[in-house]
């Protein structure tokens, strides 16, 4: 990525931090679809057995950062087991966050999930959850910036193709509940109950989304904007974007016996797409 000034810069002082085994570029940019204020995703991997030097690191980016008092860099685990740690930071008037990840527990998370093992777990800022093989797609969908070892290129090599054994999985895990949700949802109609009702609408959305990636063999790494991105599948829901944004007027306007019908159709599709694959 040399082309890119602010990652020609930062990536070397990055790499001299004792524990970084390897950095990658994630997110949007990593997939070619970031706009200009698209924030910089950097995924630092490190080995258990050499730990990261948070205070070193700390002290690298204070070089960086527009604003030394404005940084926040994390020690590893702040974040929970799964986002882990990382900080956020403005560099050259650029969004950048960096992400600890290691690579030893990554790994053998993909072997889980080549083997349909799948978990999902409730972490702040991924309302739908954090479904374990997110750590498998960020390493199917990253660019590396830094890998002296070649650690990286044999992580990617079990992410392609796309594993049946996962695919089987996230369907059995996720479409079951479409419906699931959706009864709940209706349960609380009589009340008017309308945040109960539109947490289940959004359960059962995000279950939705969930197996038409997997269908698809996509990676599904964040929540955001995963429905408009499975709408244009090959393998997907009929105007799927425009009865989900139709459901959410019913709901919006109270229209709850609507939403519901709107969704049980959703569901209806989804569930002959999964018996015709």
């Amino acid at each position: 990525m040399s082309h890119d000034p602010l990652l020609a810069r930062i990536i070397p002082v990055l790499a001299d931090v004792p524990g970084v085994a390897a950095i990658v570029l994630g997110g949007s940019r990593a997939r070619g679809t970031a706009h200009e204020t698209s924030d910089t995703d950097l995924g630092l991997y490190y080995r258990d057995g050499a730990a990261l030097d948070v205070d070193r690191l700390r002290a690298a980016v204070t070089g960086l950062v527009d604003d030394p008092t404005a940084a926040h860099v994390t020690p590893v685990g702040e974040w929970g087991p799964w986002i882990v740690g990382g900080a956020w930071l403005t560099i050259g008037g650029r969004k950048v966050d960096l992400l600890y990840r290691s690579i030893d527990e990554v790994a053998d998370v993909i072997d889980a999930c080549r083997n349909g093992e799948i978990s999902m777990h409730y972490q702040p800022g991924h309302p739908h959850g954090f479904c374990s093989a997110i750590w498998m797609g960020e390493v199917a969908l990253c660019r590396i910036l830094h890998d002296p070892d070649g650690l990286v290129p044999a992580l990617k090599a079990k992410t392609a193709p796309y594993p049946p054994g996962l695919r089987d999985a996230l369907v059995r895990r996720f479409q079951w509940e479409i419906l699931f949700a959706i009864e709940n949802a209706e349960l609380a109609v009589p009340r008017g109950d309308g945040t109960h009702i539109a947490g289940c609408a959004y359960r059962a959305l995000a279950c939705m989304g969930q197996v038409l990636f997997s269908l698809n063999g996509q990676y599904l790494i964040n929540e955001k904007g995963a429905l408009a991105q499975a709408a244009k599948f090959p393998v997907t829901v009929r105007d799927l974007a425009g009865r989900v944004a139709e459901m959410w007027r019913q709901i919006g306007a109270a229209e709850h016996a609507a939403a519901m019908q709107t969704l049980r159709e959703l569901d209806s599709d989804v569930r002959e797409i999964c018996a015709a694959g």
